[in-house]
């Protein structure tokens, strides 16, 4: 049997990918990693499996294609296929063969983590798969869907660990002088926006609790608008929009111009927001100009669940929440390329037709996809919190080592038991 060598890039902040990578090598696998500054060094303790790539970044393609074949890599892992580095790597990969393993916050989130062969969001085989072909193929098999926990608490992991990467790489940056990071602003600027989003975190939760009851104690139908973060790069690589703010501009003109005089429009910021950019400020200005200013609220975070309960829509570019909105059967426009963006699921209504009065979703095809995700790609956990990594890594080893891509494996079920029925013939 052929040794499997797996080669990790860069993963989520945190410790997942190094204990991954531990279970990988238990199961007789050679696994490697390759860091690109001291953040990733850091979270990766194995120092005889790590390659540092401390060269410009015009070097990476030639340097990676070395590496696989002195290493004889026969597996790419990787968080996200967006980023520079990443895009390049997957290109390569492909190129000779590899098996990639692609990781992403879960679709169905918090409470699950992504795991793809190929690609995500905008690149998953989602994107090509109709609710049709959902409902053949979950009419052939049998799969048990995972149930959740009723919380993980990674948020503050998240931000803390956020912040512990950016500090690490600010501290190492002379042994890695020509890391280039894959977002626009510089790291410093990065590791001071994760502290001050940890430290006012009570004073955010405050406003968020203020804001709310004033929006509940209000009668006031409304929609909501769900904002993604400006450098995410499912918002960059998959829709024409490249700041929030853009965003929000197309979507206040559209409920300015066809929402009834009544209803109201709901803002509710990512809750990893950081105020990178003047989001805030900008909605106040495009809702003066826009004549709307009593009808647009923000809110900085909160719980999305009771906030969907009473809206009358839901609208984002292509964020995974946009999926809490249709299993409430709220109707849905989204103004990016989404693994959700079926002609069942989503408006493709105008924005000021869809203020409106706007389609509401396939009732029976929103059941189809939810269990066609939870049968595949949607993994129980979460890569922040002790019990979401412990939860997750029970399960992820052996969907990496399977022959099948997990939206092929949904039907080895079915195919091993007509071959049942064969050889009994």
């Amino acid at each position: 049997m052929t040794t499997r060598v797996f080669l990790f890039l860069q993963g989520p902040h945190g410790p997942f990918f190094h204990r991954l990578g531990r279970q990988l090598r238990a199961t007789g696998a050679q696994v490697w990693r390759v860091g690109f500054n001291a953040g990733d060094r850091a979270f990766w303790p194995d120092a005889a499996h790590y390659l540092a790539f401390d060269r410009p970044q015009a070097e990476w393609p030639d340097f990676l294609g070395e590496l696989i074949d002195r290493r004889t890599v026969t597996d790419l892992v990787l968080y996200g296929d967006a980023r520079p580095v990443h895009a390049q790597a997957v290109r390569i990969a492909r190129a000779r063969g590899l098996t990639v393993h692609v990781f992403e916050e879960g679709y169905l989130r918090p409470s699950w983590v992504t795991y793809e062969r190929g690609g995500a969001n905008g690149n998953s085989r989602l994107m090509r798969t109709s609710i049709a072909d959902m409902r053949a193929t979950l009419s052939t098999c049998d799969a048990a869907t995972p149930r959740p926990p009723g919380a993980w608490g990674d948020m503050r992991a998240h931000i803390f660990y956020g912040a512990l990467y950016h500090g690490l790489l600010m501290l190492g940056r002379p042994a890695y002088p020509h890391f280039r990071p894959h977002r626009a602003i510089p790291p410093g600027r990065e590791l001071g926006l994760h502290l001050r989003r940890l430290v006012l975190m009570p004073l955010h939760a405050l406003r968020r609790r203020i804001a709310s009851r004033r929006l509940r104690r209000a009668a006031c139908p409304y929609h909501v608008v769900l904002l993604q973060l400006s450098h995410d790069s499912a918002v960059l690589s998959h829709s024409l929009f490249s700041t929030a703010s853009e965003f929000v501009q197309a979507v206040i003109e559209g409920f300015a111009r066809g929402a009834p005089p009544h209803h109201h429009l709901v803002i509710k910021a990512h809750p990893l927001e950081d105020g990178r950019e003047p989001v805030h400020k900008d909605i106040r200005r495009i809702a003066r100009d826009e004549g709307v200013s009593e009808r647009v609220h923000y809110l900085s975070g909160g719980k999305l669940g009771p906030l969907l309960d009473e809206a009358r829509s839901a609208v984002t570019v292509n964020s995974t929440a946009g999926q809490q909105a249709l299993w409430r059967g709220l109707p849905l426009k989204a103004l990016g390329a989404a693994v959700y963006g079926k002609p069942e699921l989503i408006s493709d209504q105008p924005l000021a037709a869809f203020f409106r009065a706007p389609d509401r979703p396939d009732a029976a095809a929103c059941r189809v996809f939810h269990r066609y995700l939870l049968a595949t790609s949607q993994i129980p956990g979460g890569f922040y919190s002790t019990r979401g990594r412990r939860r997750l890594l029970r399960r992820i080893v052996d969907l990496m080592l399977a022959p099948d891509d997990p939206y092929d494996a949904v039907l080895a079920p079915a195919a091993s038991s007509r071959q049942q029925v064969r050889l009994a013939g």
